[in-house]
């Protein structure tokens, strides 16, 4: 389903053989990303123009030769370059998509990526070959065998082992200020409420949040409200009922906050999971 406002088109939809994958190819003029997550492995690469990226810290500029890998629930932000246009594709592997891409290479683990942006020009050419099958041609052997060598390729040359991390009292204490914002995302919550199951102050609340998901506590609730409404508009709810159900009280802010993570409106989101 397209979606085009004031010089910026995007086509967002879900493959067709492969569940819980879901494609973007979006061509921008002025488009800012606010920083936000996906429950999703998201793999992105510039096809005009360039943009930069903001994760872990870093700022850096994906240009063609690169590819833009995000873990599953890693913060990122996101706008436009020097270039005065953008123009990418990107996938988006839920769950569902992650178990039958690894299946397909026969890899036990789900890999993880220690550097988001992968210099690697000969891989990122793979993908848009592999994106445009997706989008255009009716060969199932074709598109199987591009998303076995992209992803075969990704894998076997830039996957490296997950990170450890220790407990640690205050990662412990937040996961339960977490726990309340997934349970109760639709709900006024507030700093004293996730301070109150985690144990900490309202200040230490804040800046623990940011250490361990790299998101503030509205960020992050935020965040899972969206995530929500995507699951929602998935299954066929009504867009006004959705942002309700939510805990987005302005259906404007909903429309806004939306964009700003999915580049996309809720309607033609809504749109595309119908197609």
């Amino acid at each position: 389903m397209a979606d085009g406002v004031a010089g910026n088109r995007a086509r967002y939809w879900r493959d067709r053989d492969v569940p819980g994958l879901r494609l973007l190819h979006a061509d921008f003029t002025h488009h800012d990303y606010t920083p936000h997550f996906h429950e999703a492995w998201v793999i992105a690469i510039t096809e005009a123009g360039g943009s930069e990226f903001h994760s872990r810290g870093l700022t850096a500029e994906a240009t063609g030769q690169a590819v833009l890998v995000f873990n599953p629930l890693e913060p990122h932000s996101g706008r436009m370059g020097r270039s005065d246009r953008w123009r990418y594709r990107s996938f988006y592997l839920r769950p569902s998509a992650i178990s039958a891409v690894m299946s397909l290479l026969d890899v036990s683990e789900e890999p993880y990526f220690r550097n988001n942006l992968v210099t690697d020009p000969a891989l990122a050419a793979s993908f848009l070959r592999l994106h445009r099958a997706m989008e255009g041609a009716d060969d199932p052997l074709l598109r199987q065998e591009l998303l076995a060598l992209s992803f075969g390729g990704l894998v076997g040359r830039h996957a490296t082992d997950r990170p450890r991390r220790a407990p640690g009292r205050r990662r412990a204490s937040i996961a339960q200020a977490i726990a309340l914002i997934h349970d109760a995302h639709d709900q006024r919550l507030t700093l004293e409420d996730l301070g109150r199951v985690s144990g900490l102050t309202v200040f230490q609340t804040i800046r623990a949040f940011k250490q361990v998901t790299g998101l503030t506590p509205h960020a992050y609730l935020t965040q899972t409200r969206l995530l929500a409404a995507a699951l929602r508009l998935e299954r066929g709810e009504p867009l006004a009922d959705t942002a309700l159900a939510v805990g987005f009280y302005d259906q404007s802010a909903f429309t806004r906050q939306f964009k700003r993570t999915y580049g996309i409106t809720p309607l033609c989101y809504a749109r595309a999971m119908r197609g």
